[in-house]
């Protein structure tokens, strides 16, 4: 499975999020402590996106993170409003290629699924049909997750609501695919929209900022693990942050 983290708020420096942590990021590409079920590091690529201006700026790589020299100098100068980031453990089949790895963007969105989609690609061969034929044509690579960025970006050019479109698809897939992990992270830089669907996920809330990632990466005592099957939504705009946490499905009997 893969790691991700998504931060909203003021303007803060990227390297302090995902860097410096002593449970950062690229701690967990090479020392993740929740891997459920899927792989045991984080080494198949990873991406930085951040807001710090007109629209995100997105840093891929299809090699671990820890191995890039260029990073720390790219990453520390930076002070961003909102940022996505994630690590990558590549599904067994599954190609590790730069365009694999999140987050993947459109417009002014950023988008991360830690998870696997079960039965891949039969399973939801029948949802990637709805899509229109450039769309498939056009993904970034020919993986699950990016099966599930085309799928919530169609919702969103329909006119859904963020929380909406990530939440449908979460629940459109595992109706099709049942057992799929489908934590999913979404964000234009003023709402973030993450879920929990049978792996971990935590939150930090501050009077001025909203963390949410994985892994905490720290031992604050406000981070607070977020139930299975919970749907996060953060929104910084209009008005003050605010963040609401509620059930996807109920759970099963």
């Amino acid at each position: 499975m893969c790691r991700h983290l998504g931060y909203l708020g003021p303007a803060v420096p990227v390297a302090g999020l995902v860097l410096d942590p002593p449970h950062s990021l690229l701690r967990q590409s090479w020392a993740p402590a929740d891997m459920r079920a899927g792989g045991t590091i984080n080494a198949d690529g990873f991406g930085v996106g951040w807001f710090a201006g007109a629209g995100p700026v997105v840093y891929r790589r299809a090699s671990p993170m820890w191995t890039d020299a260029a990073l720390q100098g790219l990453l520390r100068p930076v002070l961003a409003t909102g940022v996505l980031a994630a690590v990558r453990s590549a599904t067994v089949g599954m190609p590790v290629v730069e365009t694999a790895a999140a987050p993947f963007t459109d417009g002014q969105w950023l988008f991360s699924h830690n998870g696997v989609v079960r039965g891949w690609p039969s399973s939801v061969a029948a949802l990637a049909s709805r899509l229109p034929v450039t769309d498939l044509m056009t993904l970034d690579a020919p993986t699950d997750a990016a099966l599930l960025w085309a799928l919530v970006r169609h919702r969103l050019r329909d006119g859904q609501a963020p929380a909406d479109a990530v939440a449908e698809t979460v629940l459109e897939v595992e109706n099709l695919a049942p057992g799929s992990r489908l934590n999913l992270m979404l964000t234009d830089g003023r709402s973030l929209v993450a879920t929990a669907w049978t792996h971990s996920l935590s939150t930090l809330v501050t009077q001025e900022a909203v963390m949410i990632a994985s892994e905490p990466w720290d031992t604050d005592p406000r981070w607070t693990p977020v139930p299975d099957r919970h749907i996060v939504v953060a929104s910084a705009c209009p008005g003050p942050l605010s963040l609401a946490v509620r059930a996807l499905l109920e759970e099963p009997q």
